[in-house]
């Protein structure tokens, strides 16, 4: 089995911006451990960010401070950044041909938000045939608040966890990530 971490969005509108991820509790933590954790065992990382199309969006404009990686990981060996404009880390990006590359068979996913980019990621990789790993304790939400009804951050992430387990994802921890990777 040859893995890829893949580290979603972990950009700074979900920390000073409009969109503070509050759960689980730890999560930014969880993620720089894995990541490295990653490194030492020198598993490939991608770093992914996002940009909204729109160059006047209030969230995620390109080049602005709050589209900024977060220092921490910014800070962190990756063995690529890839930028990306849609919720699905494949789509109109070079994830493919880089996995293609480092021979992966096994995406684990970690980052922001669950329920959006995480969740759209996991599923373009398993649809391309890859095993996926979903990190419960390394992706995280917020609260949420729309005309479709409210739900509460931990209510959010359990249900995209569930989901994901049912077909698409194992579910695990940062903690079997890393007795997996060795």
């Amino acid at each position: 089995m040859s893995r890829a971490l893949l580290v979603i969005d972990v950009q700074r509108e979900y920390f000073d911006g409009a969109l503070p991820i509050s759960y689980p509790t730890g999560h930014l933590e969880n993620i720089l451990d894995v990541m490295d954790y990653a490194a030492e065992k020198q598993l490939p990382t991608a770093v992914i960010r996002h940009h909204q199309a729109d160059p006047e969006s209030p969230i995620f404009r390109k080049d602005s401070d709050m589209w900024q990686l977060h220092p921490q990981v910014q800070d962190r060996p990756r063995d690529i950044l890839i930028d990306k404009q849609w919720p699905g880390s494949f789509t109109d990006t070079g994830l493919q041909d880089w996995l293609t590359e480092q021979q992966a068979d096994t995406v684990c996913i970690a980052g922001y938000m669950t329920q959006i980019c995480c969740d759209t990621t996991a599923r373009q990789a398993f649809h391309r045939g890859y095993k996926v790993e979903f990190l419960r304790d390394a992706t995280g939400t917020l609260a949420v608040e729309n005309e479709a009804g409210k739900v509460t951050a931990e209510e959010l992430q359990r249900s995209i966890l569930v989901a994901q387990q049912m077909f698409i994802s194992e579910v695990i921890d940062s903690a079997t990530f890393k007795q997996r990777v060795g």
